[in-house]
């Protein structure tokens, strides 16, 4: 008989955003492996709560037993206040997808101030769960979490029949990612616009962060030579998303920085050869013989990796066969959710 647990996350466990499928495909996995799983939804306004909020949250952790132990994603772990999440009588075990602080476009202040709080919470945690071996070394690095206090849980792929579409005429890029500034999108377009010469299409799919950064994304892609042949589709069902993957021949994403990237573990498990950057764990994640990587903010190489794949056909054809493989071995989220289950029974039967 496994242990109950509870999983607190900030908002909706359905949100479309990677953090958010991670944490929601790991509870059903877990689940459907016999271990009874609360969701608690704390504010989402978090990681920059009003006191209102910090307060309800800080209620709800404190009101959860000490028999029982409790995950608390890093959106809202590392933005709690320290000496209230040290009176949650729960076991913690911290699920940092990536340091809050590490965001790009952070304001100097609220940086300093996430780092600091954040740090502290960590030695609160029992354990703390990564999704990458760069999470890892980062939390050692820079936040003096011991080695044995992490467990790497990678994330799943979602077993899945791919649907049998013919490929876009022209060569489609796909790029999947939140409409977040960190996502390097802006410097996608850019890049596209360097390939006039070449005929292809492109789909940018991803959850609107904020209006204020999807209209400037509207008024890039419009003021591009190339805007006529490039899609902001937003967010899309899961249908339509693994029909563009289906009908894609490149996948793109111009990342700022990831601390795993499940985006990636999907297009590798259709086959899609990656042109990326070599932002976080990146590196780690897409295989070096299934794409090209390029160093971040730089629309020049990633255009000229573009460039590669669509004109380079035996190339091309070596990363198609490379990713496949890649994506024939990743884990299933049943692997993930063992790693887990293990971390949450060996912190119950640890002393305190």
């Amino acid at each position: 008989m496994t242990r109950p647990a509870t999983f607190a996350l900030p908002g909706d466990i359905t949100t479309l955003t990677g953090g958010y499928l991670y944490d929601h495909q790991l509870v059903q996995a877990l689940r459907d492996q016999g271990r009874s799983m609360q969701v608690l939804q704390l504010p989402d306004s978090f990681p920059t709560p009003d006191a209102a909020d910090m307060a309800q949250a800080v209620d709800q952790l404190s009101a959860l037993p000490a028999d029982q132990p409790v995950i608390i994603d890093g959106l809202a772990f590392g933005a709690l206040q320290t000496e209230a999440l040290a009176s949650v009588r729960a076991p913690i075990v911290a699920m940092i997808h990536h340091p809050l602080a590490q965001e790009s476009a952070l304001p100097a202040e609220l940086a300093d101030h996430l780092l600091r709080t954040e740090r502290a919470n960590l030695t609160l945690a029992r354990h703390v769960l990564v999704p990458s071996p760069h999470t890892r070394d980062m939390l050692i690095e820079r936040y003096d979490v011991a080695a044995d206090r992490i467990t790497i849980a990678r994330p799943g792929t979602k077993a899945r029949q791919h649907p049998q579409v013919p490929k876009a005429d022209p060569a489609m890029i796909l790029s999947v990612g939140i409409l977040h500034p960190r996502k390097g999108h802006d410097v996608l377009v850019q890049a596209l616009g360097m390939l006039g010469d070449l005929e292809w299409q492109a789909q940018i799919v991803g959850n609107p962060w904020d209006d204020a950064h999807v209209g400037q994304l509207c008024d890039r892609i419009a003021r591009s030579a190339m805007g006529d042949r490039i899609t902001l589709a937003g967010r899309v069902s899961d249908g339509r998303l693994q029909n563009l993957y289906g009908q894609a021949s490149v996948f793109a994403l111009a990342t700022r920085y990831e601390g795993y990237g499940i985006v990636f573990d999907e297009a590798l498990s259709h086959g899609l050869p990656i042109v990326s950057t070599t932002a976080g764990a990146v590196p780690g994640t897409v295989p070096a013989d299934a794409g090209l990587l390029v160093p971040p903010d730089d629309a020049g190489a990633l255009s000229d990796a573009l460039r590669r794949m669509l004109t380079d056909a035996p190339f091309h054809k070596a990363r198609v066969k490379a990713a496949q493989q890649a994506g024939a071995a990743l884990p299933s989220w049943d692997d993930t959710a063992r790693i887990v289950a293990r971390v949450l029974d060996s912190v119950m039967d640890a002393p305190a």
